[in-house]
């Protein structure tokens, strides 16, 4: 005698939850409501064809709507201007003169850094915030 569709459902839904928990792919945990959506539909009598259907719609929907969710809007802080991602952002650092070139080498941390400040933003001296990290370069804005 055969395993039961709700079963061969259940264990490829915990699975995939399995590999998910291994590999950090949040979009498995996706896929895994589908698999457990195909499983119920099993359970309810609905013959394989519903159930992979319904498998592919609820995982593949899941899919969409979290990569929907998640995506960068506009006005969103890039990671290099985000203070959870870099620390730096928003620590405070005197510039004290600007070359020709519109870089500035400030002590921040213990060591030597260029600063730039953003395009059309006339150069000015005295404490600055970092507003993000370009390379190895400071971003900064007047404090």
């Amino acid at each position: 005698m055969g395993m039961a569709e709700s079963t061969i459902w259940w264990l490829l839904a915990g699975s995939a939850v399995a590999v998910e928990l291994v590999t950090g792919t949040f979009y498995l945990l996706m896929l895994a409501f589908g698999l457990a959506a195909a499983a119920l539909a099993a359970h309810a009598g609905a013959p394989l064809v519903v159930q992979i259907v319904t498998a592919s719609v609820v995982g593949g929907g899941a899919v969409v709507a979290w990569h929907w969710i998640k995506r960068p809007r506009p006005g969103d802080p890039s990671a290099r201007a985000d203070r959870s991602v870099n620390l730096d952002v928003g620590e405070l650092v005197m510039i004290e003169a600007w070359d020709a070139e519109g870089t500035a080498v400030v002590k921040y941390r213990g060591a030597a850094w260029t600063a730039v400040h953003r395009p059309g933003v006339t150069p000015s001296i005295g404490m600055h915030r970092v507003a993000e990290l370009v390379g190895s370069r400071l971003l900064v804005d007047p404090a």
